[in-house]
């Protein structure tokens, strides 16, 4: 029974890292540690707890559950079905596929000159690169873990390595809003913009699809091998967010003012190494946000191939890769934007999934799934979407003025659910 183990392993688990690291885990860890100052790695522990701990157990609860819409269906197959198709979309062509070429045309621009037009042209080659890497899925092992992911370490480690050798400052500077008070709890919520956990819920399908290529057949070894792989990819991101987080910090000292994570690094690598500094940063970029592009195009396109197999795959690919070409150049400001309330919607009902899926047992009770992510739903929409007197009323359940009002809900619907079902299967048969 073949396993995947030693390079094979650890290829596609680079895989699944270029995957996950695209434009906001470059720009968001930076930006923490600039933001955070003296308590950045308080941040960065509750930002790794969102942005790579719930990652890796997103990608070990669907590799377990049969996929996500054998875990959504948990809840109910019309629950399934609109929640997934939420997903494909946020992480497809409405967010987070176009966030790829604006955030890395963004660090273009200070070498190329920037405008409207050479945004059009940049993104137009941008996705026709990703569009034909994608056309063959089951080769970004290849393509992105042997060659565009080491490639995208090493540059890192370069522009990590002029920190530790030319730091531009010589401690951090004060802490800042909104990390004084609960810097954990701040970076937690920061780790939802890089989108992973609801990416990690779809890229699973891709990885199994790579792990058969290298000649895996047996299914509970392709299930243990996605595990395998995203334990790899877990402690990549781990590594590499703390560098740029401490850059991050270096830099906010030094460079105060920056507006995002973009001009946080683009500062950083100018004042270490001049226009050269330019040159590396948008290179590392480029690099990232195309790995990241192509797997999500990959993700999305065999999904709607899957629930509409007359369609060939490759126009799938064509048509999202060309309507993400159109989002991407309202730019990035506007995308982070339209982004916030979605993911705030979306991603506590993914955190309870994830959590839930972790108890095997709970699946047995009825009422579980459905009242637990059902009244979690309920509050994460009012508070991303603020609906007249129910978000009010809402916002004074606790920890909701932390950003956290969703676990008592989640919590009342665990235990009313299993109250529940254990009354119908105590109720006598008719």
């Amino acid at each position: 029974m073949q396993k995947l183990q030693g390079r094979n392993l650890l290829f596609v688990g680079f895989t699944l890292f270029s995957m996950f690291f695209g434009a906001g885990n470059l720009i968001f860890p930076p930006f923490l540690g600039a933001q955070a100052g003296a308590n950045t790695w308080f941040a960065f522990a509750g930002f790794a707890m969102s942005a790579i701990g719930l990652p890796v157990l997103g990608v070990i609860a669907v590799a377990r559950s049969g996929g996500l819409a054998a875990l959504a269906g948990r809840v109910h197959p019309r629950f399934a079905a609109v929640f997934t198709l939420l997903i494909y979309l946020s992480i497809g062509p409405c967010l987070a596929i176009p966030r790829t070429a604006s955030t890395s045309f963004e660090m273009l621009a200070p070498l190329v000159g920037g405008g409207a037009a050479r945004q059009l042209i940049y993104s137009a080659l941008f996705f026709a690169a990703a569009f034909l890497v994608a056309l063959r899925p089951e080769k970004l092992t290849d393509r992105l873990g042997k060659l565009l992911c080491p490639a995208l370490i090493v540059l890192i480690v370069v522009l990590f390595a002029g920190c530790l050798l030319h730091p531009p400052a010589a401690h951090y500077a004060a802490a800042g809003e909104p990390y004084t008070a609960l810097p954990a709890a701040a970076g937690f919520l920061a780790g939802y913009q890089t989108m992973d956990t609801i990416a990690a819920l779809n890229f699973g399908a891709v990885i199994a699809l790579n792990i058969r290529a290298k000649g895996v057949a047996d299914e509970r070894q392709v299930v243990r091998g996605t595990i395998r792989a995203g334990w790899v990819a877990g402690a990549v991101l781990l590594a590499i967010y703390a560098m740029l987080t401490h850059a991050g910090a270096l830099s906010g000292a030094a460079f105060p003012g920056g507006a995002t994570g973009a001009d946080t690094l683009t500062q950083l690598a100018r004042g270490l190494f001049g226009r050269p500094g330019l040159v590396l940063l948008a290179a590392i970029f480029v690099i990232a946000c195309l790995n990241t592009c192509i797997g999500l195009i990959s993700c999305v396109s065999e999904y709607f191939h899957g629930l509409f197999p007359r369609v060939p795959y490759a126009a799938f690919a064509a048509f999202f890769a060309l309507a993400s070409m159109v989002v991407s150049n309202i730019g990035l400001a506007g995308i982070i934007a339209l982004s916030t309330p979605v993911l705030n919607a979306i991603y506590p009902v993914a955190i309870v999934l994830i959590a839930l899926s972790f108890v095997p047992r709970l699946a047995a009770y009825r009422w579980v799934y459905p009242l637990a992510v059902g009244l979690t739903c309920v509050q994460s929409v009012a508070d991303a979407f603020a609906l007249p007197g129910l978000s009010a009323l809402l916002d004074r359940l606790p920890l909701a003025g932390l950003g956290f009002g969703w676990a008592v809900p989640a919590l009342a619907g665990l235990l009313l659910g299993l109250l529940l079902s254990r009354r119908d299967a105590a109720a006598p048969q008719r």
